[in-house]
């Protein structure tokens, strides 16, 4: 596992600056925050000077939430902030045990606080992507974009029934504390409800349309209205789902 992990650059398959400092960052992936954390930190140190950020889950795969704390943090600032709960049913009881989660006091690197975060989210989007996701939106630290998420939120299991049939049985319960709820069934529901394969190109120009509206140097605002129209007429490459 550690060694797929690392194959896969921890998750973390493509970060780079566009055009009028807008910064983009796919995720493919959550998998171990210990031995991912350095990669993590690089890669949030490389954006952390764009003036805002898209983060692509249309193809994660889901993973651990000690990696959605790790990543969640860099987007909240040094006082912890309560992210998630954990119900989890006690096997053979009908007693629960709580887990809770939060950000970080500490980070390797800079915080990436007082800018707009997009994420990009589709129908393929489950699990820990859903629970980062969530938990933005939640805390309206981010604006989501794309299409319903998958809509598995509750842990647990899968329990054989019989010859060839099985059956997932969950045996927990997401619970956000801002919500008390969570996305289970339902999916996230993005604030721009798009195709996932437009995602990209609507969040890009959100974020340019934001910044000009925002900006107060003519310099940069001339390199913005730049990167707009080379967007609009095509000329800059686009990510597709």
């Amino acid at each position: 596992m550690w060694s797929a992990s690392r194959k896969l650059n921890f998750g973390f398959e493509e970060v780079k600056r566009l055009a009028g400092d807008v910064g983009y960052l796919k995720v493919t992936g959550f998998p171990d925050a210990e031995r991912g954390g350095p990669t993590v930190a690089a890669a949030m140190m490389f954006l952390t000077h764009t003036d805002a950020l898209i983060i692509d889950l249309r193809r994660n795969r889901g993973g651990e939430p000690e990696m959605v704390d790790l990543l969640a943090s860099y987007f909240f600032g040094a006082r912890p902030v309560q992210l998630n709960d954990l119900s989890l049913r006690k096997e053979g009881t009908t007693q629960h045990t709580l887990l809770q989660f939060w950000t970080l006091p500490y980070l390797p690197g800079n915080r990436y606080l007082n800018k707009e975060v997009y994420i990009l989210v589709s129908h393929e989007t489950p699990s820990a992507a859903e629970e980062f996701t969530y938990d933005l939106q939640a805390r309206k630290r981010a604006v989501i974009v794309g299409e319903p998420t998958w809509g598995g939120a509750n842990p647990g299991g899968v329990v054989p029934l019989a010859d060839h049939f099985l059956a997932f049985i969950p045996s927990g319960q997401a619970i956000n504390p801002t919500t008390k709820t969570n996305w289970e069934g339902n999916g996230i529901q993005p604030e721009v409800k798009v195709p996932a394969k437009d995602a990209f190109k609507v969040a890009y120009k959100m974020a340019l349309d934001h910044l000009i509206a925002t900006t107060k140097d003519e310099d940069e605002l001339s390199d913005l209205k730049a990167a707009l129209a080379d967007t609009q007429s095509g000329g800059t490459e686009l990510i597709e789902q």
